[in-house]
């Protein structure tokens, strides 16, 4: 957390610095990209993810999805000092605005990093991915998060192309309560249900699964078998 301060701050003040010896002044631009720059900064060039593992691909995610992050950060639900800080003085309209231009961003995936881990890890993080847990009334992600797992709009987010890491630190803020949705949290009751192997096993395996291409959201969510558990989702995931 201090060396991702550190790492904004320096960022911040090199910017400034810039604006005020007039490298940036003449290139000025109103534009999405420009107003944009304190985004990037630490989610990577296009928001296509930051080169550490913890900052999350902003790129091509549905709009409902980042709209709603960025209303969580503001509201309280989601935790990070930075994001918190940033979004605080920012107007619904601004927010909308911001989710419209990184939705909008078409740009590759990186392939996946390789992890060490067990064979049979990764069969139970599939398991998990595809299939879910009835004994644990577990639904399978493929359940929310489209049958390709690249999301459904206008409010679920793909879960590929993330790093384990990000996923890892996602799936134990819903487990310890610090981070939250609108009522039903479904992802709450979801990952209040998981073990620590559970979380281990799903985010390795999501993390080396290659994106599809076009990997956009679908539109359509797909239909649960008869037999698989029943979670309901507020409207802000």
């Amino acid at each position: 957390m201090l060396r991702a301060r550190i790492r904004f701050v320096s960022l911040a003040l090199g910017c400034l610095a810039l604006w005020h010896s007039g490298a940036w002044s003449a290139a000025f631009e109103d534009t999405m990209a420009q107003r944009t720059l304190a985004c990037t900064a630490c989610h990577g060039s296009q928001g296509k993810a930051g080169p550490d593992g913890y900052f999350p691909r902003l790129a091509g995610k549905p709009e409902g999805y980042l709209y709603n992050q960025l209303v969580n950060f503001r509201e309280g639900r989601r935790h990070y000092p930075l994001m918190e800080d940033l979004i605080a003085p920012l107007s619904d309209r601004y927010l909308r605005d911001i989710a419209a231009y990184f939705s909008a961003l078409d740009v590759p995936y990186a392939p996946p990093s390789p992890a060490a881990a067990t064979e049979a890890m990764l069969s139970h993080g599939k398991t998990l991915a595809t299939r879910g847990d009835a004994s644990l009334g577990l639904p399978a992600c493929t359940q929310c998060h489209g049958s390709a797992l690249t999301g459904v709009a206008p409010h679920i987010p793909g879960l590929l192309g993330l790093p384990r890491d990000y996923l890892n630190a996602q799936l134990g803020g819903w487990k310890t309560g610090q981070r939250h949705a609108v009522a039903p949290d479904c992802m709450a009751e979801i990952a209040g249900k998981l073990g620590a192997a559970d979380v281990n096993a799903v985010a390795h395996w999501l993390s080396l699964q290659p994106v599809p291409q076009p990997a956009r959201a679908t539109t359509l969510r797909p239909v649960a078998p008869s037999n698989a558990p029943h979670i309901v989702c507020g409207s802000a995931p």
